[in-house]
């Protein structure tokens, strides 16, 4: 048995020693106070049976049929529980008004061990309040916090009827129904508040303190993402957060899911627990020619790679755009053509601005074989020093079909831009080609 049913149990076992005080000695003595408490301490054990059937059945895992689980149990529960009392708090405000305009007069005998049952009571509701409320707390129980606030009520009640009987001791025959009156009240509040609380969750009503404190949680994620929608709402104690983000078009489907990624776990550290599904959508209205051109571009079957994406404005005021495609270098020219122009239907539909699209169709490149070997190592070090007055940090070698390769790792200042690293890079490149011609190409990796 779950934490949550067991305290919930023994809401039930006291609930039912509560109403057989109440009651014996409410009919002893004739005190509609304590009758009152005893109908009030009645709903409670409904309360309590209601909550206990409630939690276990919240506590089943999501099925088929409720695949967003079982939650909203304990919110029926308890809206049930708040209208059975405000039932209870009418039919008692009826029969103490009654009593104080003299329509119904009953002999109330205020006996000493009456004033015994109703300081246990208070013992009772004292200590089934602390436990209720903190498991409420803990376990984050719409059900549990219900029957806290229902025993909070007894106890307030309680101490009422107390109060009231004391008086009557001394001669305030009315005292019983004046205290059986602020009973009933203290119930219908209690009852309206209840209901209010749980109508909302049942009717999905967003919690603003919650979706605040989501929405500061998504607006730390660096690099920001762009929150297009967020929906909340709860149950059982439990948030489920339905966010969309935007990214550029550009960005591939790694990046796009790393963005939802951060998403979550943003939201998770707002608000644990939560269920947090995120939809992510292409920026088209603000992304750049290019960027649109070049997602659209990818999303045509068979297209593998795109790279140097062009867009230029010509005088006569249109615009043009040009991209190389790569294709498996085993495909016809016609297949590759066919794969092109569907390209460009693409492009023409995401990018309507662009006049004219051009392909430049590319074999995409098959690995090769390859091995390490040596190489003129001296001659490479001593260019990266004149160039940079540093040494490279690695220097390797690799013979392939296509010829000699050369792998430098340059270790430059971390606060240089990326484009002076770039044209250090360059130079080096142009400068190991023209005094080495025997190697066919250069791979130079700059590091901070």
């Amino acid at each position: 048995m779950s934490p949550q049913r067991r305290t919930a149990l023994v809401s039930v076992i006291a609930a039912v020693v509560l109403i057989a005080l109440k009651l014996g000695t409410g009919l002893a003595i004739g005190s509609l106070g304590l009758l009152s408490e005893a109908a009030h301490s009645g709903t409670d054990l409904v309360a309590a049976l209601l909550t206990f059937f409630a939690v276990g059945v919240a506590a089943r895992p999501a099925d088929p049929g409720h695949q967003y689980g079982h939650g909203k149990a304990e919110h029926l529960a308890a809206l049930g529980e708040a209208s059975i009392l405000v039932l209870v708090s009418l039919a008692i405000a009826w029969r103490a008004v009654e009593r104080l305009i003299g329509h119904r007069s009953t002999h109330v005998d205020a006996a000493w061990y009456a004033l015994v049952v109703i300081g246990v009571v208070i013992l009772v509701d004292i200590s089934r309040t602390i436990v209720s409320a903190r498991a409420a707390r803990k376990y984050e129980s719409a059900a549990l916090a219900s029957n806290a606030l229902h025993f909070g009520s007894d106890l307030a009640g309680s101490v009422a009827v107390l109060i009231g009987l004391l008086l009557v001791r001394a001669g305030h025959p009315k005292a019983d129904a004046v205290a059986a009156l602020f009973v009933a009240v203290l119930v219908l509040a209690a009852a309206t508040r209840l209901m209010r609380r749980n109508i909302d969750v049942l009717m999905d009503r967003a919690p603003a303190e919650a979706e605040e404190a989501a929405r500061q949680a998504i607006a730390r994620i660096d690099p920001a993402v762009d929150l297009r929608r967020l929906r909340m709402r709860t149950a059982a104690g439990r948030y489920f957060a339905d966010v969309v983000i935007g990214v550029s078009p550009a960005d591939a489907v790694g990046q796009g899911h790393a963005a939802a990624d951060a998403v979550e776990a943003a939201v998770h550290r707002a608000l644990p627990e939560s269920d947090v599904v995120v939809h992510v959508e292409p920026v088209d209205d603000e992304a750049a020619i290019g960027d649109r051109a070049h997602a659209a571009a990818l999303g045509v079957r068979s297209v593998r790679e795109v790279h140097n994406v062009s867009v230029v404005s010509v005088d006569s005021g249109g615009t043009e755009l040009s991209l190389h495609l790569k294709l498996p270098g085993d495909s016809t020219l016609e297949a590759a053509h066919d794969v092109a122009e569907q390209l460009e239907r693409a492009v023409r539909a995401a990018v309507p601005e662009v006049d004219s699209v051009q392909t430049h169709l590319e074999p995409l490149t098959e690995p090769g074989a390859g091995r390490e070997v040596a190489g003129d190592e001296r001659a490479v070090e001593r260019i990266v020093y004149e160039a940079t007055g540093r040494r490279p940090r690695e220097v390797r070698f690799l013979r392939t079909d296509g010829g000699l390769i050369a792998f430098l790792t340059l270790g430059l200042e971390g606060t240089s831009r990326l484009e002076d690293a770039h044209a250090r890079a360059s130079e080096i490149e142009e400068r190991i080609r023209r005094e080495r011609p025997g190697i066919a190409d250069v791979i130079v990796h700059t590091e901070p």
